[in-house]
């Protein structure tokens, strides 16, 4: 996997993201953040599981179904099972070793 520096291909509202198979950082001091870095390979073994594709459908599908439950965008956003995951291991740098497939399904 390869960390990509770009700041036009990332939202204002965002530092980073995982389009398989790379991270794309706005600066590239993210690019030292392991606990960012390792969120984002998080991403990227989700999006491999699901076959890239039906990643972003599914992304997009649970976002749209967070915003009607939370009116919030940011609310939305953080509770995607997807981001969930993310957000709870990212510390953990252990963690795509021991992660079992499909573990999202847990965070729904």
């Amino acid at each position: 996997m390869r960390i990509v520096v770009n700041k036009y291909l990332i939202g204002r509202h965002f530092v980073g993201l995982a389009l398989w198979p790379f991270i794309v950082v706005k600066d590239s001091f993210l690019k030292e953040d392991e606990a960012f870095i390792n969120h984002e390979r998080i991403h990227i073994r989700q999006q491999a599981e699901l076959l890239v594709l039906p990643f972003y459908v599914l992304y997009f599908i649970e976002y749209v179904i967070r915003l009607c439950q939370y009116q919030n965008s940011q609310r939305a956003y953080r509770n995607i099972s997807f981001e969930r995951e993310a957000y709870y291991n990212e510390d953990d740098l252990y963690y795509l070793k021991t992660r079992k497939p499909w573990s999202f399904i847990k965070y729904w």
